[in-house]
């Protein structure tokens, strides 16, 4: 990566010039902002100039003199008060896009610093669909995985799944007394959630009018619903104590959502090295309590056991804190409740143990809604006050909104599925295939539509901020224009359209001489994917990589309409043929890091 080896190289220039850095002080190489001056830039002469009190102008001018980027970069220059540029060379760029072609991976180099990476993601509760809900999580979470596998990590991804807890006592009884056997084979998932409404309405003891203010319900109705809780209690008590029937409905409620999560999960081209759900720490819950209370790290407060944090002085408009005496500390996570039973808190820190136990985790990233962030404080302070050492990191996000702004939901109000999502998405690519494609057989568009459709879905999600909120417009997604899956699919379809027209008759050499500036300038950005790809991990950040991409087909382009490839002769054809393959190989391998397949023809 030419950041990376500029960054070495101006590190070293420093010392050549004998200057001795500050304690902690960092050079920093990063993207040029403005290309008409160089394709990288540092602002560490200006920096240091700050902290040693000196002429700006004139540190850059001595650390200019003392760098040495022989063979790396054509030009060195000084912009404004004391910005150092770098322009790479053409040899080096063209060696670079001989390396991408004839290399592996692209020729990205692998972390210097592998680490076992445990990512929880996905994660939906047992008995219920997949919805929309879930798309930020399976997505984001599965790019992080195959980026940090491709860099050389070692990844280790859980499901961790919602199958166990208090609303398992209604489903149960749900099951007994409601369900439609007939139903339930047509559509198991369904027939359960209705069951669940059904049984969790009849709990209520209050509803909502028009203005959402809860209206008490009359006395019989309170006694019968109470009645109804407690039975459903009764339920969960017994499949907690190991009830033989009630085991075999909740296996049989494990069984049936497996079988729909396998089919979500195969229609994305997702896989999870393990699914350990919540009930597979059940029986490591009360040690771990109790283990808590011997070492003082949990306490019996007000009947419950709860991990108060050390707290230190914190900013007083942090809403996750509460104020005792002059300072500020975080709400306390509780670990069991006065009733004994046990909270996602204890789950979370039981699957801690186990993680860094058994699997020797160096990282665990919780791929999960902003919403949970107090959630994730309590236990990444819980689990340091245990003695972990674990980096424990919770990858937040923000909420998909419809085209009108707010959540994302049916006509009726319903959440909405993701398998409906991603179906839909299908459909509207195949209906798109039948309106403007000619020359493919029924089965060819299929595959196409499936290839769109579902990357589609998955680009709109990967190319957003994840900290932000972002409205689902399916017009935009299958757009073959803007920053969208199938305009990137139909660059890659563009690369390859080259090559079946040469069919066989073509054999590259590594000659390449890049002298057209569209062909520097497309070299340039091909020579950034490795810096992309290590970029998403910095932050978590999937569309630090979904950007290069767009960036890359636009360039490629500009190039494809700037320089002629076909008609072209001897050296020449032969670097731009070389720039189109490099350029197919990064786009395709770009876009399975993101989860999305291409297609040879669109």
């Amino acid at each position: 990566m030419y950041r990376s080896l500029l960054t070495i190289q101006l590190q070293a220039a420093f010392t050549a010039a004998g200057i001795t850095l500050p304690e902690g002080f960092s050079v920093a190489v990063e993207l040029a902002s403005d290309t008409r001056f160089g394709d990288y830039q540092s602002n560490a002469a200006m920096t240091l100039a700050k902290q040693l009190k000196t002429n700006p102008r004139a540190l850059a001018e001595q650390i200019k003199g003392a760098l040495n980027v022989e063979g790396l970069c054509s030009e060195v220059s000084i912009a404004g008060p004391g910005f150092l540029n770098f322009r790479i060379s053409p040899a080096a760029l063209a060696s670079k896009v001989n390396a991408i072609v004839s290399g592996e991976a692209c020729d990205v180099a692998k972390t210097g610093a592998p680490r076992t990476v445990v990512i929880d993601f996905s994660a939906p509760n047992v008995a219920k669909p997949m919805h929309v809900g879930h798309i930020r999580s399976t997505f984001i979470g599965d790019c992080l995985a195959r980026v940090a596998r491709f860099v050389g990590h070692k990844v280790i991804t859980d499901n961790h799944i919602g199958d166990w807890g208090t609303q398992f006592g209604m489903i149960i009884h749900g099951w007994k007394t409601l369900l439609d056997q007939e139903a339930l084979k047509a559509d198991a998932i369904h027939e359960l959630v209705r069951c669940y409404k059904a049984v969790n309405s009849a709990c209520a003891v209050s509803k909502k009018d028009e203005q959402g203010n809860e209206v008490p319900l009359p006395p019989d109705v309170v006694a019968k619903a109470q009645a109804l809780h407690e039975t459903c209690k009764g339920e969960l008590v017994k499949l907690q104590q190991g009830d033989a029937d009630n085991l075999a409905i909740w296996k049989e409620c494990v069984r049936l959502t497996m079988e729909q999560l396998d089919k979500v999960y195969g229609t994305l081209g997702i896989h999870f090295d393990y699914t350990l759900g919540e009930s597979y720490f059940n029986d490591a819950l009360a040690p771990l309590v109790d283990d808590l209370l011997a070492r003082g790290i949990a306490v019996v407060s007000e009947g419950a056991v709860i991990i108060a944090s050390d707290g230190t002085k914190a900013p007083e408009n942090d809403p996750f804190l509460i104020k005792e005496g002059d300072a500020w500390k975080p709400t306390p996570a509780i670990v069991r409740k006065g009733d004994g039973g046990f909270l996602y808190a204890t789950t979370d820190l039981a699957t801690i143990n186990y993680r860094v136990n058994e699997w020797k985790a160096d990282e665990i990233w919780y791929v999960v809604g902003a919403p949970q962030a107090l959630h994730f404080r309590q236990v990444i302070d819980a689990a340091a006050r245990m003695g972990h050492t674990t980096k424990l990191i919770h990858i937040a996000f923000g909420s998909i909104l419809g085209e009108d702004g707010k959540m994302f939901k049916t006509r009726s109000g319903e959440t909405v599925g993701l398998l409906e999502v991603i179906e839909e998405a299908i459909d509207r690519a195949r209906a798109a295939a039948d309106e403007k494609e000619q020359g493919f057989t029924p089965e060819e568009k299929d595959s196409i539509a499936q290839t769109i459709g579902s990357g589609a879905v998955k680009y709109a999600e990967l190319s957003q901020n994840r900290l932000t909120d972002y409205k689902f417009s399916w017009d935009k997604m299958l757009s073959l224009k803007g920053n969208t899956a199938p305009y990137l699919i139909n660059a890659y379809v563009r690369t390859r359209s080259i090559f079946r027209k040469l069919g066989d008759s073509i054999s590259l050499t590594n000659d390449c001489a890049l002298t057209e500036p569209a062909e520097i300038t497309l070299a340039t950005k091909l020579a950034q994917f490795a810096e992309a790809t290590h970029d998403v991990l910095s932050d978590h950040r999937p569309n630090v990589l979904a950007t290069y991409l767009y960036e890359l087909a636009n360039t490629y382009h500009s190039f494809y309409e700037a320089c002629h490839v076909l008609n072209s002769e001897g050296t020449v054809r032969n670097t731009r043929l070389l720039l189109c393959e490099a350029t197919s190989r990064v786009l395709k391998q770009g876009l399975d890091l993101l989860g999305i397949k291409t297609t040879e023809r669109m």
